[in-house]
């Protein structure tokens, strides 16, 4: 399906918090989108947002039912809203010829995705779910190397998220990622990207998985003895020597000036009172020993693919990095190893020499990821104007195998066993 471009792509964006802005940026760097409605419950974020864009008042909704109810208005809807929201609104949107672009995760239940999906498929509407590594020049150049041969056949891949020891704090311990009653475990919430990225560079035939994982320590039994029955930051005797106090977190670099992530994420307007406030008071302040979280902070997954390859992945709350990927990739002729971020070295066995590529490093005030979030968003808006969605390097059912290999793995873990992925798409009623 391919036509002459419609450009402006116009856009609603559901949720102006972090993402939402991220995405919406595109639309003030590249006259191919145009943000022409925004729908969220919160009038600061909806202010910060409707300023930049130039939105009417009667395009900005307080909620998304206000939007759905309205008038088509777009080609395309931007859904950045919290996780437990993510199927309600792709299906409802979907069902009113919306084009898609979906925070992950796809749904917060497996059934969920598979609604999705079919959503998006009975409706021929395109979906990407962000899984923003595949849109990184670095991971779009290791796609490249890997489909070159010059590492010959590729037989196994390791590969760790560093998750950053503030930001998994920050987000799985106190945040909004902490609890999987109200989000989801761990692995779908911020490692469906890993698994996603493996199966991008080995393929979608994954047939067996297992996992371990659990809380190595943000429990209370692992308390500081000097921290007492503190359950504040600002309250406890220890918190000089704690890495992961909200004062260090939140409040010292906005007294330095810093105004952006993850304070933008504690309170609407970032000054010192507000986070003060906040902190003494909210979520954000509480100690991390002391929280309701219940989602692993180190795991391991394995995964055995068709023809004798293997792939491994670590997530792990306590590292210095945050979310810099390491990937090594094994072949018959060669290996891959990527620091991450600005280098991949590939040896070559019979020369015994290496080469460096360096890929595109892209500003960040470009969004995140690498490059991933703006590469990402013109991608779809290129596949939602030239109607093409073949631009886009995932779509539905890429995205389904993916978090179908999410929940199989979670359930190896809580089991302790090895799971068949077909027999797990039988038991669980998956089809395509």
């Amino acid at each position: 399906m391919t036509a002459e471009p419609a450009v402006p792509v116009k856009v609603a964006i559901i949720g102006c918090g972090n993402r939402g802005f991220i995405y919406s940026s595109y639309a003030l760097v590249s006259n191919k989108m145009l943000v022409v409605a925004i729908a969220d419950c919160s009038r600061a974020r909806i202010e910060r947002i409707q300023s930049a864009h130039k939105i009417p008042d009667e395009q900005c909704h307080t909620s998304w039912e206000s939007l759905l109810e309205a008038p088509k208005v777009a080609d395309a809807v931007l859904i950045c809203t919290g996780d437990s929201l993510h199927e309600e609104l792709a299906v409802s949107f979907a069902n009113k010829g919306y084009h898609i672009l979906l925070e992950k995760p796809m749904a917060t239940e497996l059934a969920g995705c598979q609604r999705v999906y079919f959503a998006v498929k009975q409706n021929s509407v395109m979906l990407a779910v962000c899984h923003v590594l595949r849109y990184t020049p670095y991971n779009r150049k290791i796609k490249e190397i890997v489909e070159s041969g010059v590492l010959g056949s590729v037989v196994g891949i390791q590969h760790t998220e560093p998750v950053g020891h503030y930001h998994f704090a920050h987000s799985y311990v106190r945040g909004n990622w902490r609890n999987e009653a109200e989000s989801s475990f761990s692995l779908m919430t911020k490692s469906c990207h890993d698994i996603d990225i493996i199966m991008y560079f080995l393929g979608n035939d994954c047939k067996r998985v297992s996992s371990f994982g659990g809380i190595s320590h943000f429990k209370q039994e692992k308390k500081p003895l000097t921290a007492g029955h503190a359950t504040r930051c600002l309250d406890c005797a220890h918190e000089s020597q704690c890495p992961y106090s909200a004062k260090k977190i939140y409040l010292e670099p906005v007294q330095r000036g810093h105004r952006e992530w993850p304070a933008d994420v504690v309170v609407d307007v970032v000054d010192i009172e507000n986070i003060t406030n906040a902190i003494q008071s909210g979520p954000y302040g509480r100690c991390v020993y002391e929280c309701d979280n219940d989602v692993c902070d180190n795991q391991v997954v394995n995964m055995e693919f068709g023809d004798s390859r293997y792939a491994s992945f670590n997530m792990v709350a306590f590292t210095k990095d945050i979310c810099i990927r390491k990937t090594r990739i094994y072949g018959t002729l060669g290996e891959l190893i990527g620091d991450g971020d600005a280098s991949i070295e590939v040896h070559d066995f019979l020369s015994q020499k290496s080469t460096i590529h360096r890929p595109e490093i892209v500003s960040r005030h470009l969004g995140g990821h690498g490059g991933g979030d703006m590469g990402l968003i013109e991608a779809f808006v290129n596949a939602v104007a030239m109607r093409n969605p073949s631009l886009l390097p995932s779509n539905a059912l890429t995205s389904l195998d993916a978090n179908v290999v999410v929940f199989a793995a979670e359930e190896a873990r809580r089991r302790g066993v090895v799971v068949d992925l077909d027999e797990y798409r039988r038991q669980n009623n998956i089809t395509y």
